[in-house]
């Protein structure tokens, strides 16, 4: 499902006016300090390790229940415990109502809580509750989805560029059905900013084989829940299932869904999921699933939990308020299903050092 950004690597520019500037510095994982690149610097020149995180009471609230943002709440609680926060909260209970989530959001400032990580339910309404939070003082982060538009009232943004990834899962597909043949994109909403981020990272992938591969159809509207993703890719099957021969899936439920019926069924099409739950890493093994491309929820909210401490202890600030990052996504085969966490984690900590060098201005 999830969602953020297209074209970041262009949005993300960032141009510093560096007279007698100097990067904050961060302990590396070998626990030496290091600095940014000069030409990247930035003002500040500040230690960018958390000096105190006691007061700092982080909530992170996505739009509502889902396995996504499951990562969520370990990483938190390792952040908790690793930076000495006052406190991180998990709270999942929006429902998918943007104006239960503001109702969840009050709630959690009311009891006290100062620093808010958060997935907004509306891409095009979520810009007004950030910047709500924002003249309370609180420090926001937008994690995992970023607002529809231009601008982002967050402090920053941290998600996965939807775009690319959407175009890395189609690359992945039309390789796996060899380079020729009809495809399916099955996603999510359709009103969605992402879904239709998605939806054009697809058809670039297909535009670029020269008319060898055919979109045969876009499904939207079918990550409800698995059960309406079930039905709606028996339907697909059964209407055009020897048409097919890849589908690639911008969308949880309905990766697990084909990935399910493809198996069952014997079809032949190449299918290609969506992020790293179990029944998705083993379709990869048993050959039912092609692929499947992953995002980095850990990184979100490990990096996001930082950043916000710093922000909110006035340690720091953004040198470019509402700056949007890509937290990176990454394809997984069977050649390397068994490792591909290698690959994010050292994304998770190439990010830190990232926000070090190029996003924070640190005293």
């Amino acid at each position: 499902m999830i969602r953020p950004r297209a074209a970041l690597a262009a949005a993300v520019t960032v141009v510093f006016l560096a007279t007698g500037t100097a990067a904050c510095t961060v302990k590396s994982s070998d626990d030496s300090a290091t600095t940014g690149n000069a030409a990247a610097a930035k003002p500040g020149g500040g230690s960018a390790e958390l000096a105190d995180g006691s007061q700092t009471k982080i909530a992170l609230v996505p739009g509502g229940a889902h396995p996504y943002f499951q990562p969520w709440k370990q990483a938190g609680a390792d952040a908790k415990k690793s930076l000495g926060l006052g406190d991180v909260l998990f709270d999942e209970t929006a429902e998918w109502d943007q104006q239960k989530q503001n109702n969840v959001l009050s709630t959690l400032a009311a009891r006290g809580y100062n620093a808010f990580g958060v997935f907004g339910v509306s891409p095009t309404d979520i810009n007004t509750t950030f910047a709500d939070l924002k003249s309370q003082g609180f420090a926001v982060a937008s994690l995992a989805s970023c607002p529809a538009g231009e601008k982002n009232e967050a402090d920053f943004c941290l998600s996965t560029d939807v775009e690319l990834a959407a175009y890395k899962s189609a690359k992945a597909a039309i390789e796996a059905m060899g380079g020729q043949g009809s495809l399916v994109h099955l996603t999510g909403n359709n009103v969605d900013a992402n879904t239709q981020r998605r939806i054009k990272g697809v058809e670039k992938a297909v535009a670029e084989t020269g008319g060898k591969v055919k979109l045969l159809q876009t499904v939207t509207d079918i990550d409800k829940d698995l059960q309406t993703a079930q039905k709606a890719v028996s339907d697909l099957l059964a209407a055009k299932g020897d048409q097919i021969q890849g589908i690639v899936s911008t969308a949880y439920n309905p990766a697990v869904a084909a990935a399910e019926a493809v198996k069952e069924t014997g079809s032949k099409a190449k299918v290609v999921a969506i992020d790293d739950d179990a029944k998705i890493l083993d379709s990869i093994r048993n050959g039912s699933a092609a692929a499947t491309v992953v995002q980095n929820p850990v990184g979100q909210a490990e990096i996001g939990a930082w950043a916000l401490a710093l922000l909110q202890s006035k340690q720091c600030t953004m040198a470019e308020p509402g700056v949007i990052v890509d937290s990176g996504s990454f394809v997984v085969t069977k050649e390397n299903v068994e490792d591909y966490d290698t690959a994010r984690q050292a994304r998770t900590t190439e990010l830190k050092k990232e926000f070090a060098d190029k996003y924070l201005s640190c005293k």
